[in-house]
């Protein structure tokens, strides 16, 4: 036995009166085939409550409850109903197992108490989860307990083994009931103090009702407690009427019998309740029990001081009202016990947060958010971020349109907390732990002070953790996110760029959005983007919608990447917000393409002054490069201000003589003037000028053009003779034909010079070899540029490494690398043949490049695809291939030439000769026995290492014909299985793959200078004077990058956010149209519809009850008539002889008799 006096330090100080060497507690065992186990406890019954709740969450380590389920009812045996089961089965144990409730019982194995310890037997076995135990703790009188005597005298430390007793009760005696899990024994008190557990159990509940507990999030509410009543007799009133005066809400099971029915028939009309009535229900309830009138009023008293707590009292049939579960009416229970008291919403707090914690957004709409509560933002402060930290984005947009600010509720605080209620299983856990720790051994290396062990307990991140991974994942588009230039922040030589974290954020959207993301909250993300900044009023900071959904797409694949264990939903999530991407760019560009356009190039003020383009590329988000509306304006860019379509012939026409570009042979858009004064902002609405501003350049030449357009007619002239010139030369594609046809000339110099004038020293190098190291030399100068030289702020090496990720761009470097190890050789006289060899190999390599060029074509660029996947299937196959060669050939050498050492010649019959052997080539003079003959070849002699074994020769034969059927047959069929496999798999994505590859090669050229080599050297040098004179970056990139005015970009997004909406509502209708929603407002209908017959009915009962008591008043109105009429007439014939009635005494006691009518004859007034 265990002395249950040290449960707990810090006890009240009554509790140490009562807790005394005589009481324990031990472990019980239950006889029978389970050997199921329980914790009791004996206790005097002036236990103090808080001294048993010690013992419940210290000692015997039972979970803090979220939810205490104290179930009063029938103690005596009775028959359960079948819907009642299935309540307690199916309703009060699944409730108590998924909100964490205790239920409390009177522990005995008999009426109620057996049926729900039945409920929580079947629930264990058909439970397969260990955390899935629900807690049953039944209280009990010693004195009401069979064989209390072996708890009596339980000593020492071991179990006491209680008789499983199948025959129940034994009298006043009943067995515990070995389906709970915990016991508290009342050990019996002095005579005639009443009912000691019932008393303990009303002391241990209004005691726990005040306790708070942590659940849900990252607040506390105080533990709710509410009285389950199924069936009761009519000594069960005083329990229920000393709990309402401690202000315990009671649900009420209505058709459970007993005083469950009497409380159901009479809680709507407290008004009507008199003892009669009373005596009624109690007759009709109780038909087989017989009750003296002084107890009918007694209970009559009971009731209507149970009567006078309404809002404590919760009635539901579950035969009329099926369709609800029973956490559902507990929650709308609690949440009418408070309704009744309090109109303020902090009062409701509680309710509300335990709505959240058990995910039913229904009951906050109808009970707590329905009007009667006027609702602030600091009220709702708490309960959002309990719902954000439990994922909970239907209660956070109910808080939201209930007047949740979240500009005011978001701080850099919250945000930060928010990061730190990570799960420590994640991935974005494991990512913020690596920043933590490499931040605090960066710390701890500027001095050695700092360097000690690690924190104790879980880490705490800060915003410059989220800020480092975030840079991980997205670059440059969130370059200066959470740093301390955003706020008053202080930075201290330690630490750099700390945030004030009482400082709201700039763009709390954005942030709740990024952290959804990074949480892979798919569904709350949504929501976060869906929430445009006119919400707030905030249109020129707001978020921008495909902006957003692109870097979401991003975030997620690069974490894909990173998961050891990446769910097969991740890639729909993936697809879901490119999808995002695709719809809502698809919105604007079919309301206006050139604000569609516009949206591609802006830079984002909300990410880092990046454009969609650039997001797109570093997501790889394939299917939004193949958007008409992206490819109309890769069309655009591509042309540049030539008109789209115009014949390759006519620009080749111009390109070999450029007096062409100024006759109508190429068609040009029309020269309007730039339009770019204050004035013309000013205009905005003008569609013109709109148009001007969106589409116009404003680089150099067109501001030298203008400037010229007004010096008069030969200033004109001049302008357009530069516009026509810079326009025809600038455009994307006229700089790939040039390159195109530049590279040809390249290759015929190349083999112009590998096959007639390629000399050795000292005749060579010839004058074309020179040109040709002076064009690959500018080949090399334009990798440079590409590498080295771009617009990106960004280090070298980081250059260098986005520089080799292009495949074409490291067959670049293999092709200029081979070229200068050939010339090298080339120049040195021994090695000159090595030298021609490399030059060779690499001329093969500058061939292959042309593929590249290909790619632009329509036709052709998807067919690339698909050689290029082919080419996986067929390294795959050489494996299998490469098997068998080894294996026939290491045989065969060994049997034909087993004393030939050459290595030369082994390399050439194990590997070359099986593998011509598949194309055919046989050589059957050196395998066939009948047709080898080593004195016809002098190379063949009789003896030499040359000539074959001919010793079992049938097994060389043998293995050929196996060889051959295997590589030629089954590998050749397999590889041709596979290349038709690939070619149905990509041909229906290939049009995809290609319009990405064709942005990029856009990208390319449209970037490139507008000389080819070797004249780009021209176009370099005029870079490297503008940098030197510091004239800004080049203006070629206006058009994928632009910083629109600054009214003009608050149009644009004001305009991208009225198309958010739209396409919101669009999804919304779509999903109110869907097959499910129809089903689902269906089912709700028949619901309702439902409701309302099992309204109609209570209705025609009320109208039958009320049909009997007009009768009922009818009658005793007769009866009063009928006796006044008597008494009239006799107080006539009186009045007539003038003399005494005699028999007035008869009829005043006739009158007093009907003064309290007869028992049970007043109808029921329910």
């Amino acid at each position: 036995m265990q002395d249950a006096r040290g449960i707990r330090p810090g006890s009240p100080g009554g509790a140490g009166d009562t807790w005394g060497p005589s009481l324990g507690q031990g472990e019980i065992v239950f006889g029978g085939s389970g050997k199921k186990r329980g914790k009791f406890v004996r206790v005097p019954s002036g236990v103090a409550p808080s001294v048993l709740f010690d013992l419940l969450l210290a000692e015997w380590h039972l979970p803090a409850p979220n939810l205490v389920v104290s179930l009063v009812g029938e103690e005596r045996p009775f028959a359960l109903k079948p819907w009642l089961r299935d309540v307690l089965r199916k309703g009060l144990v699944k409730a108590a197992q998924s909100t964490g409730a205790w239920i409390l019982t009177s522990a005995l194995r008999v009426g109620l108490a057996r049926y729900v310890g039945q409920a929580v037997r079947d629930h264990s076995l058909a439970s397969t989860s260990t955390k899935a135990r629900v807690v049953a703790i039944g209280i009990a009188s010693l004195g009401h307990v069979l064989h209390c005597q072996l708890l009596d005298h339980a000593q020492g430390d071991g179990p006491v083994h209680y008789p499983l007793d199948d025959g129940g009760s034994q009298g006043p005696l009943s067995p515990l009931d070995n389906n709970h899990s915990h016991f508290i024994l009342v050990e019996p008190g002095a005579p005639g103090k009443g009912d000691e557990p019932t008393e303990l159990r009303l002391r241990l509940e209004k005691y726990i009702s005040e306790q708070r507990t942590g659940y849900g999030g990252t607040s506390s509410i105080e533990i709710p407690v509410l009285c389950l009543l199924v069936n009761g007799d009519p000594s069960t009133l005083e329990r229920i009427s000393r709990a309402v005066e401690h202000a315990t809400p009671w649900l009420i099971l209505a058709g459970s019998g007993g005083v469950a029915d009497v409380l159901a028939a009479l809680v709507n009309q407290p008004q009507l309740l008199a003892p009669q009535v009373a005596e009624k229900q109690f007759r009709e309830k109780f038909p087989s029990e017989h009750f003296s009138w002084e107890d009918v009023v007694c209970w009559t008293g009971l009731l209507q001081t149970i009567m006078s707590h309404p809002h404590l009292l919760t009635v539901h049939d579950f035969e009329q009202e099926g369709s609800e579960e029973l956490d559902t009416v507990i929650l709308k229970a609690l949440v009418k016990a408070c309704k009744s008291h309090s109109q303020e919403a902090q009062d409701y707090l509680d309710e509300l947060k335990l709505a959240v914690a058990w995910d039913r957004v229904d009951i906050a709409k109808s009970e707590i958010f329905n009007g009667d509560v006027e609702w602030k933002s600091r009220d709702l402060e708490e309960v959002m971020m309990d719902a954000l930290v439990s994922n909970k984005p239907e209660f956070v947009r109910l808080f939201v349109d209930n007047g949740a600010d979240v500009a005011d509720f978001l701080t850099y605080g919250r945000l930060q907390q928010l990061y730190r209620s990570v799960a420590p299983k994640s991935l974005l856990f494991d990512l913020l732990q690596r920043k933590h720790e490499e931040g605090r051994l960066t710390l701890a290396g500027l001095g050695a002070q700092q360097a000690g062990e690690p924190p104790a307990g879980p880490p705490a991140f800060s915003l410059h953790e989220v800020s480092r991974v975030l840079k991980d994942f997205l670059h440059d588009a969130c370059r200066g996110l959470y740093q301390a230039e955003r706020g008053p922040a202080r930075r201290t030589p330690g630490q750099k760029g700390l945030l004030d974290l009482n400082q709201r954020s700039e763009d709390p959207w954005r942030d709740l959005f990024l952290w959804a993301v990074l949480q892979n909250r798919h569904e709350m993300a949504t929501y976060f983007w869906a929430m445009v900044a006119a919400h707030l009023g905030w249109v020129s900071q707001g978020q921008e919608g495909v902006a957003a959904a692109l870097v979401a797409c991003k975030i997620v694949k690069e974490m894909s990447h990173l998961e050891t264990e990446a769910e097969v939903g991740r890639t729909l999530r993936e697809a879901k917000y490119e999808q995002l991407a695709l719809d809502l760019f698809s919105q604007c560009y079919r309301h206006s393409e050139e604000r569609a356009f516009a949206l591609l190039v802006r830079r984002n003020r909300c990410w880092s002054r990046t454009t969609c383009l650039h997001l797109a590329t570093e997501a790889d988000t394939k299917a939004f490069f193949a958007h008409d509306g992206v490819q109309a304006f890769l069309t655009k860019i591509w042309w540049g201000d030539m008109a789209s379509g115009t014949p390759i012939l006519r620009l080749l026409c111009a390109f070999f003589c450029p007096a062409l570009i100024y006759t109508n042979l190429i068609t040009f858009s029309k020269e309007a003037p730039l339009r770019t004064g204050p004035e013309d902002l000013q205009e905005l609405d003008s569609l013109d000028t709109e148009k001007s501003l969106l589409c116009g350049l404003g680089s150099g030449a067109e501001e030298l053009a203008e400037a010229l357009r007004r010096e008069g007619g030969r200033g004109r002239r001049a302008a357009f003779l530069l516009t026509r010139w810079r326009r025809f030369w600038g455009a994307p594609v006229t700089v790939f034909l040039g390159n195109v046809v530049m590279y040809f000339a390249f290759l015929f110099l190349f083999t112009y010079v590998l096959l007639v004038d390629f000399w050795p020293p000292p005749q060579g190098p010839s004058g074309s070899e020179v040109t040709l190291y002076f064009w690959v030399f500018t080949l090399v100068l334009e990798e440079i540029r590409q590498g080295f030289f771009t617009d990106e702020d960004m280090r070298l090496v980081k250059k260098f490494t986005l520089y080799v990720e292009d495949n074409w761009n490291k067959c670049d470097m293999v092709a200029i690398f081979l070229f200068i190890a050939g010339v090298t050789c080339r120049m040195v006289p021994w090695a000159f043949e090595a030298g021609r060899t490399v030059l060779a190999l690499d001329f093969m390599v500058f061939t292959l490049r042309l593929i590249h060029i290909f790619a632009v074509h329509k036709q052709l660029g998807p067919k690339i695809i698909i050689v290029e996947r082919m080419m996986k299937d067929v390294f795959f196959f050489l494996f299998f291939l490469s098997v068998w060669l080894v294996a026939y050939g290491v045989t065969t050498q060994a049997l034909l030439h087993p004393h030939d050492g050459r290595l030369e010649w082994i390399f050439r019959r194990v590997l070359y000769r099986p593998y011509l052997q598949i194309f055919g080539q046989i050589p059957l003079d050196e395998i066939d026995e009948a047709r080898v003959n080593c004195s016809l070849h002098p190379l063949l002699l009789e003896g030499s290492p040359s000539c074959p074994n001919l010793y079992a020769n049938w097994v060389v034969i043998l293995l050929l014909v196996t060889f051959l059927l295997v590589t030629n047959v089954l590998l050749m069929n397999l590889l041709i299985a596979m290349f038709s496999y690939t070619f149905q798999a990509v041909q229906g994505n290939a049009d995809t793959f290609w319009k990405s590859q064709r942005f990029h090669l856009i990208v390319e050229y449209h970037q490139r200078p507008a000389l080819a080599p070797p004249f780009i050297l021209l176009s370099h040098l005029s870079l490297v004077l503008k940098g030197l004179l510091r004239r800004g970056a080049p203006q070629k990139r206006a058009r994928l990058e632009r910083d629109l005015p600054e009214p003009l970009d608050q149009k644009v997004v004001t305009w991208e956010v009225v198309q958010k909406e739209n396409f919101m509502s669009e999804l919304e209708k779509r999903r109110k149209e869907s097959q499910e929603e129809l089903l689902r407002k269906a089912a709700h209908r028949v619901d309702v519809v439902a409701k309302l017959l099992g309204g109609l009915r209570e209705q025609e009962r009320r109208v039958k009850r009320m049909e009997s008591q007009v009768s009922y008043c009818a009658a005793l109105l007769s009866s009063v008539a009928e006796s006044l009429a008597r008494g009239s007439a006799y107080w006539n014939s009186w009045n007539s002889s003038s003399g005494n009635p005699p028999a007035s005494a008869d009829h005043g006691a006739a009158l007093g008799s009907r003064e309290r009518p007869e028992a049970g004859q007043p109808p029921s007034n329910p």
